[in-house]
C-alpha cells in the first residue's frame, strides 16, 4: 500500500492537482460542450448585445456577458474549447507520427536517405513556424482540416530530431544488433526494439508541443486564417473583442484567460512528464 501511494504521489504529486483539475474541466467541457453550454453558441439576440457579465435579458442570463451580436459568451467559450483542443490534439498526433517515422528512418538508414531527411528538417526549422503556417493556410485556404494539416506540417521536425538522436543511440545496442543478425526485418526491429524505447522522449515533446498548437490555432483564428465563423474559436473571439476593449472588455479578457490557463496547465504538466521520463522524480 505504501509503495502504491508513493508511486501515485510520484506520478501526480499534490502540487499538480490544481492543474490536473483545470485540465479535466477543460477536457470535459470540450467533450460535453453541447450538453454543458447553457445556450446555442450561434444564437443571436440583438436586444442583448454587449451585455456585461451577470446581465439578464428576457430570461437569458449572460454569465460571462454577450458579444456584439448578443450571443452568449460562456457558450461560445465552451464550444471554442472543443475547437482548440481538437485542433491541438490532431496536430500533435499527426506531426508526432510523421516526425517520429521520418526521424527513425533517417537514423536507421543514414547515408543519402538520412541526409535528405535531416536537411529537410533543417529547411523547415529555418522558417519561423507561425510565418510558415500563415503562408500555407493562405495557399490552402482556412478551415478546421487545413489548420490541422498546416500545424502538423510545420511542427513535425521537432519530433524528427528527437527520434533521430534516440534511434542513433539505440541502433548500436547489442539487443538491436542481435535482432538484426537473427534475421529481423527493419520494420520488426524498429517497431519492436526501437520505438518502445523512444516513446518517452517523444511524449515529452508532444506534451510541450500541445500548448504551442493551441496558441498557433488561436493566432491563425485571430488573423482570420483558422476556423471560420460562425464556428466559435478562442482566437476569433479575441479578434472580435479587440474592437470592444473599452466598451465590452469581457469579450477579449475571458478567452484570453482561458488560453492562459490551458497553456499554463499543459506546460506545467509537460514539465512534470519530462522530469518523470528523465528520472528526476
Amino acid at each position: 500500500m505504501a509503495s502504491a501511494t508513493s508511486l501515485a504521489r510520484r506520478i501526480a504529486p499534490p502540487r499538480l492537482w490544481p492543474f490536473l483539475a483545470i485540465a479535466a474541466i477543460l477536457v470535459v467541457g470540450a467533450v460535453l460542450a453541447p450538453l454543458i453550454a447553457p445556450y446555442d453558441p450561434n444564437a443571436q439576440n440583438l436586444l442583448g448585445r454587449l451585455r456585461a457579465p451577470g446581465t439578464e435579458v428576457r430570461g437569458v442570463v449572460y454569465w460571462l456577458g454577450s458579444d456584439e451580436l448578443g450571443r452568449d459568451l460562456l457558450s461560445r467559450l465552451i464550444h471554442g474549447a472543443r475547437v482548440s483542443l481538437t485542433v491541438a490534439a490532431l496536430s500533435v498526433v499527426a506531426s508526432g507520427i510523421v516526425g517520429t517515422v521520418l526521424g527513425m528512418i533517417a537514423a536507421w538508414y543514414r547515408g543519402i536517405v538520412g541526409a535528405i531527411i535531416m536537411r529537410l528538417v533543417d529547411i523547415v526549422l529555418s522558417v519561423p513556424a507561425i510565418l510558415l503556417a500563415i503562408i500555407t493556410v493562405a495557399i490552402m485556404g482556412p478551415g478546421l482540416v487545413n489548420v490541422v494539416v498546416v500545424l502538423a506540417f510545420t511542427r513535425w521536425p521537432r519530433y524528427a530530431r528527437v527520434a533521430y538522436g534516440q534511434t542513433l543511440g539505440l541502433a548500436s545496442m547489442p539487443y538491436v544488433r542481435l535482432s538484426r543478425f537473427m534475421g529481423g526485418s527493419t520494420l520488426w526491429v524498429l517497431g519492436r526494439h526501437v520505438l518502445p524505447n523512444i516513446v518517452g522522449p517523444i511524449m515529452v515533446v508532444a506534451t510541450l508541443e500541445f500548448g504551442l498548437m493551441v496558441l498557433f490555432e488561436a493566432g491563425l483564428s485571430f488573423l482570420g486564417l483558422g476556423v471560420q465563423p460562425p464556428t466559435p474559436s478562442w482566437g476569433s473571439i479575441l479578434a472580435t473583442g479587440r474592437n470592444y476593449v473599452t466598451t465590452a472588455w469581457w469579450i477579449a479578457v475571458f478567452p484570453g484567460l482561458f488560453l492562459f490557463l490551458l497553456v499554463l496547465t499543459v506546460n506545467v504538466l509537460g514539465d512534470h512528464v519530462r522530469d518523470v521520463v528523465e528520472g528526476r522524480r
